[in-house]
């Protein structure tokens, strides 16, 4: 193929080969964040744009320049959030799975594992928009997460991590409630900035 016919993924623009699965809590975290980004941060900012160009020579018009960018980063953030809810594919941890599938972990399963040291975690398997390490959520394509899918408890997976190879035994595999991190308004926000609402969150 011609280069002239092959591109790279933007930065705003997720890779379309890997299927977005997700959690029901991490897509409504990403509605929310988009809701508050098309609805109230770019209007706030657009208002302060508006504003300011008309406060003379935009060039030398910092509160015009900067708003302009912000606006750039407003809507690159927003194109990046409609595809990854458009591709998104929801998969609920509580949804009844049979006894079989039950017992090996998948999207969405809570697996806990100890290293050859006998050192044991606990991690959740998510998306790649929902990865927590504070609260123990992996990407189900990253290494361990990889390392993990289709283990059951009993069984030794090998880790191939950027800091060496690991050999784990897999001690539980349980799928209950995953607790996404909520959507909370960025503070210095241009919508908090003017005093509104925040929107409200389940």
């Amino acid at each position: 193929m011609r280069k002239g016919f092959t591109r790279e993924p933007q930065r705003d623009e997720p890779a379309t080969h890997v299927k977005n699965y997700i959690t029901p809590s991490g897509l409504e975290r990403l509605k929310d964040e988009h809701r508050f980004l098309l609805t109230r941060d770019r209007p706030a900012v657009a208002e302060v744009v508006t504003w300011a160009a008309g406060n003379g020579d935009r060039s030398e018009n910092a509160d015009y320049q900067y708003g302009k960018r912000r606006l750039r980063q407003i809507d690159g953030r927003i194109r990046f959030l409609t595809k990854r809810i458009e591709a998104a594919e929801v998969v609920d941890p509580e949804a009844p799975r049979s006894r079989q599938a039950e017992a090996r972990a998948f999207f969405g399963a809570t697996v806990r594992y100890a290293n050859a040291a006998g050192a044991e975690r606990v991690v959740s398997i998510v998306g790649t928009d929902e990865v927590d390490l504070n609260r123990n959520h992996i990407s189900w394509v990253s290494p361990l997460g990889r390392a993990l899918m289709k283990s059951a408890a009993g069984d030794s997976v090998v880790l191939q991590a950027p800091g060496g190879t690991e050999y784990l035994t897999v001690l539980e595999v349980c799928y209950e409630r995953i607790s996404v991190e909520p959507f909370r308004e960025p503070p210095g926000s241009a919508a908090s900035a003017k005093g509104t609402p925040s929107p409200t969150l389940p």
